[in-house]
């Protein structure tokens, strides 16, 4: 004999235990013991910034819209039945704050930081490169978040809106003065500007430096007044003649309602300049401040990165705004960073979506916008993709992919639309050179 073993039980005892287990698992009886309720998914986290409560420009309506924004997306289902959770901080207008608010969103695992504001991208972009986490729709004021490919700008930034506005009053002023913000990402606004004067084929314009901080502002609307022509010691039939076509823009942010107390007093005793013209600082809360229909703004020009406040297409967040913010006072439809911020979550949202709900991180959040994945936002902007060939050729902005601005007015107490669509200023952008 052989003496072969007969074939051990044990194998088929632990196949019968493990069917068993997997049928527990499925019906959740049958082998003496009811399994707990699965573990609610983690949500998905994201961080918003801006500045609250500062001496300079605050932005308090982005972290709200953000907030409402998720308040919303969650009480439709969230992503995929996970909810969005959106981490606020305030940057404060502070280089060392804006890197700590950068920090804290590797802290709490954010898969992207989306609609912030601040004007300090060196202290910010490096500490997210490192994390890993992709910057969606920032508010544009600065060079890395153009260069940075961790960035996904919506719009064309400072860099389209002040190339825009110089395109816009070359076909209306002879002699341009611009104020703008005595700090480093005000030092790039002059050759902007310039850039679309020149396209106009008009002279550059007369730069008047300004703290962004001021309570008042005459020594620089006097600077502007003279730099298109004013001249106290001329008669008031000269000084007419010297400032025909002669404008002034102002890109100041929140200040520049209180350059315009100090520009109108200025102008007592000078002849009126014939345009006062300012870009994206223009908002439609600041016409009504200063008199609505009586308001020395109106007949201002600006340029502006999306459809005038009174476009249908900005309905959709209106309605969220009414439901989910209602009686939130930060939150001003009509300004460009709570429009911003619902544009940059709309990027955010149709990028969620197309993942999968198990594999979402700040990894393949990247991976989809790199690959090209393509985000309508109901006409507030042009399609939007960030993959290979979808961005411009521009010197020093090599992310910017939506180059469109519109032209608006103030038209008996409204801020409306100049004409009708946006403007495309990729072109007229390919021809900036940055000073060395």
């Amino acid at each position: 004999m052989t003496g072969r073993r007969r074939p051990s039980s044990r194998p088929l005892r632990a196949a019968a235990a493990a069917l068993c287990t997997a049928v527990c698992a499925s019906v959740l009886t049958g082998c003496g013991a009811v399994l707990p309720n699965d573990a609610e998914d983690p949500p998905i986290t994201v961080m918003t910034w801006a500045p609250e409560g500062t001496k300079a420009t605050n932005m308090p309506g982005m972290p709200a819209m953000a907030k409402a924004f998720a308040r919303w997306v969650n009480g439709s289902g969230g992503i995929h039945g996970r909810k969005l959770n959106v981490v606020t901080c305030n940057e404060r207008n502070d280089a060392v704050q804006a890197a700590r608010c950068a920090q804290r969103a590797q802290e709490e695992k954010a898969v992207a930081v989306v609609g912030s504001y601040s004007q300090y991208g060196r202290s910010f972009i490096s500490p997210l490169e490192v994390a890993g986490i992709p910057y969606i729709g920032g508010y544009g004021l600065t060079q890395e978040e153009f260069d940075s490919p961790y960035s996904y700008p919506v719009n064309g930034g400072q860099a389209a809106l002040l190339v825009g506005n110089g395109r816009q009053l070359a076909s209306r002023c002879k002699r341009v003065a611009l104020v703008r913000p005595d700090t480093i990402a005000g030092d790039e606004l002059p050759q902007l500007l310039d850039t679309g004067l020149r396209a106009g084929r008009r002279d550059a314009a007369h730069d008047v430096r300004a703290p962004e901080d001021a309570g008042d502002y005459s020594k620089q609307a006097t600077s502007a007044l003279e730099g298109v022509g004013a001249d106290s010691s001329l008669g008031t039939a000269a000084q007419g003649a010297a400032l025909d076509g002669s404008c002034v823009t102002a890109a100041l942010g929140n200040r520049t309602g209180t350059f315009f107390d100090s520009f109108r007093r200025v102008q007592e005793d000078h002849p009126k300049v014939r345009i006062a013209s300012v870009l994206g600082s223009v908002r439609q809360s600041l016409v009504d401040s200063t008199g609505g229909g009586s308001s020395p703004l109106e007949g201002t020009y600006a340029t502006g990165w999306y459809p005038a406040p009174d476009d249908p297409r900005w309905n959709p967040m209106k309605k969220v705004i009414s439901t989910y913010a209602f009686d939130d006072n930060r939150i001003d439809p009509n300004d460009p960073g709570t429009q911003t911020t619902w544009i940059g979550y709309t990027v955010l949202r149709s990028v969620l979506m197309s993942l999968r709900a198990d594999d979402i991180s700040a990894r393949t959040v990247r991976n989809a916008l790199d690959d090209g994945h393509a985000v309508d936002t109901g006409g507030l902007t042009p399609t939007l993709r960030w993959g290979y060939g979808d961005t411009l050729h521009v010197p020093n902005y090599s992310r910017i992919v939506n180059a469109d601005v519109t032209y608006q007015v103030v038209r008996n107490g409204r801020l409306v639309a100049v004409r009708k669509g946006f403007v495309d200023m990729a072109k007229t952008l390919e021809e900036y050179h940055p000073a060395d």
